[in-house]
């Protein structure tokens, strides 16, 4: 194959697609932020904001699940939005999500060396954080199959601990296995003693945000669609598969959490499953964890990097990024948008060391709103698709695969999704990023319609649509 080939090769099977979505779902946001949630939410405020959470995911995993069956294409949402919605917005969508998960696979870096020195005290951060950079840019680098093993593996190491510990929890809750304290068995009485909703229902409101997060990830399984081998049929099983096995997995171990760990102290010294495992006596619990915990962090680096990379590519082929970033190597990696992705990456973690309180903290609130913009563009572009494909003549059995109660379903995502941001604007803690992620996704269509106007004038031609 030669360099400048531009099809990316379709690599990835079903089982690498359902494991990549499930992965890029299940991370940090459960193994640490559960904790936070729990104490802030309570027991049954933390089960509710999951729920609702998970709900959200799956019309987000549906309406995406239509449009890349029906657009199998490595730019997924994003060519999805300049399809359906507008070139504008495309161009918004792709730069707003590529710079959010380059500033976050920048941080999984520290992230991931800050837990080696529980094991390695005196080797300084930033030599393991170099490894790991090395490791993911030769997984993404290598070949589509590497990566597509790599998270495969991941993602099955952190199932099997989930797993593991709802078992093990359930096992404590109800006194099969005692307590190392020698209390008794806490049955239901932490889950609904003291109330359900302690710090009421507005710090349900508040910790929404937060769960949202943690479910971000599940559309990557569209930034992959285009390197899948039989879209129309590891897609749709990958949708299904995903949403309930998420929903169980999350649902499930919040209800054990709180069932174990009285609210009033989780989340504040440690992740709670760790917490978990100390009380009913499991040996090496802290470093098993601090293994998972790691994994998921390497996971959710390995996933961030092949998506951002992706994107990126393809807005290249669009004119909506430097063409050059366009070619492929003779594996099919886009190897130039994989470079310039990880020089934006390490540059970001560098602004967390000496621009901390202002371009820091900036490019962390465009990334925290970045996801949930990207879930209300993939609601609007299958709104506006389905639309399109009736006005044609098409009817729903010409689907490959059709998201259920159109219209319904893709305008409550968007109300949804629409609605987390007024529970952000009533927090004043939360508040600033809102400022800040709304003003750069302006500024990208300012910049979109300033390179537009900038064609025009030198006679050259738009992107196509």
């Amino acid at each position: 194959m030669s360099e400048d080939r531009i099809q990316l090769t379709r690599a990835l099977k079903s089982r690498h697609i359902f494991m990549l979505s499930l992965g890029g779902v299940i991370g940090t946001g459960l193994f640490m932020g559960s904790g936070v949630t729990i104490n802030q939410g309570g027991p049954a405020g933390a089960v509710l904001a999951y729920l609702v959470a998970g709900v959200l995911m799956y019309l987000v995993m549906v309406c995406l699940g239509e449009l890349s069956v029906q657009m199998p294409v490595s730019g997924s949402f994003q060519a999805h939005a300049t399809r359906y919605i507008g070139p504008g917005t495309g161009f918004m969508i792709g730069w707003v999500y590529w710079m959010s998960w380059a500033t976050t696979v920048g941080l999984e870096f520290t992230a991931a060396g800050m837990l080696m020195t529980r094991w390695f005290p005196d080797v300084p951060i930033w030599y393991w954080s170099a490894l790991f950079v090395v490791v993911l840019f030769s997984l993404n680098g290598l070949a589509t199959r590497a990566f597509g093993e790599a998270e495969y593996w991941f993602s099955g190491i952190k199932v099997a601990a989930i797993l593991g510990f709802i078992i093990v929890g359930l096992l404590a809750i109800f006194g099969v296995l005692p307590l190392a304290s020698g209390e008794p068995a806490p049955m239901l009485s932490n889950l609904i003693g003291d109330s359900l909703f302690p710090n009421g229902l507005s710090a349900v409101f508040a910790v929404m945000m937060a769960v949202v997060y943690a479910f971000q990830g599940c559309e990557i399984m569209g930034v992959a669609a285009g390197e899948t081998d039989q879209p129309e049929k590891s897609i749709p099983r990958a949708v299904r598969n995903v949403v309930f096995r998420v929903l169980i997995f999350y649902v499930l171990a919040i209800v054990v959490l709180s069932a174990i760990v009285p609210w009033q102290q989780a989340g504040l010294m440690e992740s709670p499953f760790v917490q978990v495992f100390d009380m009913v006596g499991i040996p090496f619990a802290a470093d098993l964890m601090n293994f998972v915990i790691l994994t998921a962090i390497l996971s959710v680096g390995n996933s961030g990097l092949y998506a951002s990379t992706r994107i990126l590519w393809a807005m290249s082929k669009t004119g909506m990024a430097p063409r050059g970033l366009s070619t492929l190597s003779k594996r099919g990696v886009p190897l130039r948008a994989l470079c310039i992705t990880l020089c934006f990456a390490l540059l970001s973690l560098l602004t967390s060391v000496v621009a901390a309180d202002t371009l820091f903290m900036v490019l962390m609130a465009i990334s925290g709103m970045a996801g949930t913009v990207t879930w209300i563009v993939i609601a609007l572009a299958q709104y506006r698709f389905r639309r399109e494909h009736y006005k044609a003549g098409g009817t729903v059995q010409d689907l490959k695969y059709a998201a259920p109660l159109y219209p319904f379903l893709p305008l409550a995502c968007i109300l949804l999704c629409s609605s987390l941001f007024v529970f952000l604007a009533m927090d004043p803690t939360q508040r600033p990023s809102l400022y800040w992620g709304f003003g750069f996704v302006g500024v990208c269509y300012a910049a979109y319609f300033f390179l537009q106007f900038k064609r025009q004038r030198q006679g050259m031609v738009a992107p196509a649509v």
